[in-house]
């Protein structure tokens, strides 16, 4: 299966490229600048693509990500701490960003020849975030087979839509990822700060599928404190 896939640089994506290159054929890691505070993740998403001998593509979309007001992610609100599972992650929300992206991204596999778009959207996604949902996803795909018809057909391909993030670090760590080489944490510092809903739920994951964390954390206890560990 011709695949390209939507690479953040975090750790589900990269999990995600791994996966691929190992069981079908990567032909491209894709990636976006929207106006991200953490901007620096692309870096990695390009260092997965050199390790993994494949195309990187990155589309600046930062002057629609300033459209995209309300969000911590681009606008100058303070990302906040604690486990995602609160409430006060919704203000991470960047409006439509996935269906953005899988729209360009699909336009780009249509011209790659490729048979599958690839994103490591999973199950702890959907409290906060709609367009990471199963509903989401399967109608996207009855979408894009009705955009694209008569130019082939593109499966949209999303392993890790019902599963837990615990279940990628789980099945990164079989496939030897080296985590040091992803960036999960939303506040973009020198290093990851510990403390927010990504920052919480990476350092979790790694707890739950009994691996170790090789991450460099600011506050690396604060996890335990917002999962009552």
């Amino acid at each position: 299966m011709k695949t390209l896939v939507i690479c953040s640089g975090g750790m589900d994506s990269v999990t995600l490229a791994h996966r691929i290159a190992q069981d079908h054929e990567l032909i491209g890691l894709i990636s976006f600048d929207y106006g991200q505070r953490h901007k620096k993740e692309l870096d990695f998403a390009r260092a997965c693509a050199e390790e993994l001998n494949t195309e990187f593509i990155l589309i600046d979309i930062a002057n629609i990500g300033r459209q995209l007001t309300g969000s911590a992610l681009t606008d100058d609100l303070d990302v906040p701490d604690g486990h995602y599972a609160e409430d006060t992650m919704k203000v991470t929300v960047v409006p439509n960003r996935n269906a953005i992206m899988l729209t360009i991204a699909y336009g780009i596999a249509s011209s790659r020849g490729a048979e599958a778009v690839a994103t490591a959207v999973h199950g702890g996604d959907h409290f906060i975030y709609p367009d990471c949902r199963p509903a989401f996803t399967e109608s996207f795909e009855t979408m894009q087979r009705h955009a694209l018809d008569g130019l082939g057909e593109i499966r949209l391909f999303t392993p890790y839509v019902n599963v837990s993030k615990a279940e990628i670090a789980r099945e990164g760590l079989a496939l030897a990822v080296d985590y040091r080489k992803t960036w999960s944490c939303y506040k973009g510092g020198a290093e990851h700060c510990g403390r927010c809903g990504t920052c919480v739920e990476r350092r979790e994951a790694f707890h739950l599928a009994g691996g170790i964390d090789p991450t460099v954390y600011a506050d690396a206890d604060f996890w335990k404190v917002a999962c009552n560990v």
